[in-house]
């Protein structure tokens, strides 16, 4: 697996839902892009003025709600991730 540098985070994004709520199945082109998903990996945190290191705020496993454009999206052993700034994270969900 990927280890993030610093405060940056690997999320595996949910995927999105195949149908719509009135039964009609979208295809790819229609789909929104996904915000919603699971913390794979945590980088150690950012280093402060002080020296000192400020604590990711999310953990491994967490599901997470974060920016629709935010991050870089690669692929591993044919699953999707996509790598994100801590503040690019709106919210756990828990």
């Amino acid at each position: 697996m990927i280890q993030p540098l610093f405060d940056k985070v690997v999320v595996e994004p949910l995927p999105e839902e195949e149908t719509s709520s009135g039964g009609i199945i979208l295809p790819d082109t229609a789909k929104k892009k996904p915000q919603e998903g699971i913390v794979v990996a945590v980088g150690p945190g950012r280093i402060l003025d002080d020296g000192n290191r400020a604590p990711v705020a999310v953990k491994e496993g967490q599901k997470v709600i974060y920016a629709k454009y935010g991050g870089t999206e690669f692929k591993q052993d044919g699953k999707d991730y996509i790598i994100l700034d801590e503040d690019s994270i709106y919210a756990v969900v828990e």
